[in-house]
């Protein structure tokens, strides 16, 4: 099976030797680290059998976030967290869209846009929410970025995992959605694009955003996603790799590389056909900015809403959900504890030290004093708001 690894190695060195200077650092940072994912460079470890004498070499993963080789237990681990935050309700998925008038802006301003996408969504979506016709209450959001669709093309847009449901003003009732119903799209979209277009105004790259995009709509969906469970399987995957993984892709030949999609409306399996330059790009450009958070708490879901999330999950009615105990971390011997051929028990012999440097953090100073507080952040729950079977 061919992997993203293999390309980049085959076609990289040519992609930066052509756009070495404009490329950005976490581009260059992510083709290195997947170039190199599970290879000698990156050091690991060496297993014997003594039964019959095999040899088995472990090489550490580059744990890069962009990477389809890493991440599988990561997002295991997250699913299983959330497991504890789960409430006995039924869950929608909300989806907002950027539109495409405003997507080069983005892909220039990827910080600074993605972070007033995740902002103002939430916020559109909390106060429609907080509407007595809807559900008339705090809400609890959990939020993915996506920047890409099915075929790799450049489609920025939010998931909102939302119970139907949320907190009275006072504290004291749970104010329950309907089963298959949370808000209406048309007035959320109109609230979406208000939004922004107000928090774009204040910026400095307003000039540079088409006038047509405050005529059009925005396209926000919300769909009834049951327990909310299948929804999080969704989203665990992407959560730890980025738009493609290795067992889409079917062949690299004649300069091009073929790999598979599943179409949005029919549902079929297609097949898409890229010079491995373009294929190189559709995937850079889905690699997010060094430290930037694509996973996002609001509402109820937010830490300082932990305890109550608890006491939600014994207050309302319903079959007690299973509370996920935290996952032991995993033993990098455990995949070679037995040999490959005979079956018997392997032997660590020693450990493979890197043969490369990464070059370090191109972080800036940080006060070591206590930050301050977040503005939009929500207050910390207090007392006993909840009575507890």
């Amino acid at each position: 099976m061919t992997s993203l690894a293999e390309i980049f190695s085959r076609y990289g060195p040519a992609y930066r030797a052509k756009y070495g200077e404009s490329m950005l650092p976490s581009h260059r940072r992510a083709m290195a680290d997947i170039e190199q994912c599970r290879t000698r460079p990156l050091g690991g470890h060496v297993y014997r059998c003594d039964q019959c004498e095999k040899y088995v070499y472990s090489y550490h993963s580059c744990q890069n976030r962009h990477c389809p080789q890493c991440g599988h237990e990561a997002g295991q681990r997250w699913l299983e967290r959330q497991q504890q935050f789960r409430l006995p309700v039924p869950y929608f998925m909300v989806t907002f869209t950027l539109p495409e008038e405003l997507r080069a802006l983005a892909r220039s301003h990827q910080k600074q846009i993605y972070t007033m996408l995740f902002r103002i969504s939430a916020a559109a979506l909390q106060e429609l929410a907080s509407d007595p016709r809807f559900v008339g209450g705090q809400i609890g959001m959990i939020g993915v970025l996506q920047t890409w669709a099915r075929d790799m093309s450049y489609h920025p847009h939010v998931h909102y995992l939302v119970p139907g449901g949320g907190v009275s003003a006072d504290g004291q009732s749970w104010l329950p959605s309907r089963q298959d119903f949370l808000v209406h799209v048309r007035p959320l979209s109109k609230l979406f694009r208000g939004k922004f277009r107000a928090a774009l105004a204040k910026a400095d790259c307003y000039d540079q955003v088409p006038e047509r995009v405050w005529d059009k709509e925005w396209v926000v969906d919300c769909q009834a996603v049951g327990s909310g469970e299948a929804a999080l399987k969704y989203l665990a995957p992407y959560i730890f790799r980025v738009a493609l993984s290795n067992r889409r892709i079917v062949k690299v030949e004649n300069e091009a590389v073929t790999f598979w999609y599943q179409d949005s409306k029919t549902k079929k399996r297609r097949y898409l056909t890229l010079p491995a330059e373009e294929f190189i790009r559709r995937f850079l450009q889905h690699t997010l900015p060094k430290g930037f958070v694509k996973v996002r708490y609001y509402g109820l879901f937010s830490p300082s809403y932990r305890p109550l999330l608890h006491q939600l999950r014994l207050w309302l009615p319903c079959p007690q959900l299973p509370v996920a105990e935290p996952a032991a971390p995993a033993s990098r011997s455990a995949p070679h504890c037995r040999c490959p051929t005979c079956g018997q028990p392997m032997r660590h012999i020693t450990k493979l030290k890197p043969q490369r440097c990464r070059p370090p953090p191109t972080r800036p100073a940080v006060s070591r004093s206590s930050p301050p507080a977040r503005a939009g952040s929500w207050p910390k729950a207090q007392g006993q708001l909840f009575p507890v079977a």
